[in-house]
């Protein structure tokens, strides 16, 4: 590996885990954390994981042709529309707390893919993916991938521990920052989404002048 392969290999890993950041992903996820025992947290987070893992590994090897050539859509179509569906998820999570995310996710059986997309699977990380696989040579794109989703499924899990730990002797504190992390995430889940939504139109105003 070269030097500057090594260095966008730790740039895609690193852009990746601060796109996923699993301890704002926790705020989502507080009901499935506080209702299952850590194996069946495990087995949904696992497989929810190799499910985004999936995702973000055929992008990455297929980049935007997925998009103008097997979609035939543009690339900022999907940047608009994913920035719509975060928007309406941020408004609800403001309002409603977690509550949102479990209406969304559907039934229990559905609760991996639900959980996959839109919680980890969204335009931002779609485009990490697609840019790690533009800078990186197809191997090591997919071994960064893998990387970035081990260590956020991991750390995760670690969290659901520390919570079940914690929680007995702490719930009022728990659930102070749930809530106060909650707004928090709320607000930046808004302020992304408009930038999404932007940038999808800035996209297709660039296009329509060209």
């Amino acid at each position: 590996m070269t030097a500057v392969v090594f260095h966008n290999f730790i740039s895609s890993v690193l852009l990746l885990l601060m796109l996923l950041n699993p301890f704002l992903l926790i705020i989502y996820l507080i009901d499935l954390i506080q209702e299952l025992d850590d194996r069946a947290f495990s087995q949904v987070m696992i497989r929810a994981g190799l499910i985004s893992t999936a995702v973000f590994i055929v992008v990455a090897l297929v980049g935007d042709a997925l998009f103008t050539h097997v979609l035939q859509v543009r690339f900022a179509s999907f940047q608009i529309f994913g920035g719509i569906i975060f928007l309406l998820i941020g408004i609800q999570f403001m309002f409603t707390g977690p509550e949102a995310i479990r209406k969304m996710r559907g039934k229990p059986e559905h609760i991996a893919g639900a959980i996959a997309m839109p919680v980890m699977i969204g335009p931002s990380t779609v485009s990490a993916s697609i840019l790690a696989g533009s800078r990186l040579p197809a191997l090591w794109a997919v071994i960064a991938i893998i990387v970035a989703m081990v260590i956020t499924v991991t750390t995760l899990l670690l969290l659901k521990r520390l919570h079940d730990v914690v929680r007995p002797h702490n719930a009022k504190l728990i659930e102070r920052y749930i809530e106060i992390m909650g707004r928090v995430t709320a607000l930046v889940i808004g302020t992304i989404s408009v930038e999404m939504i932007m940038q999808g139109l800035k996209a297709w105003m660039l296009h329509l002048n060209s």
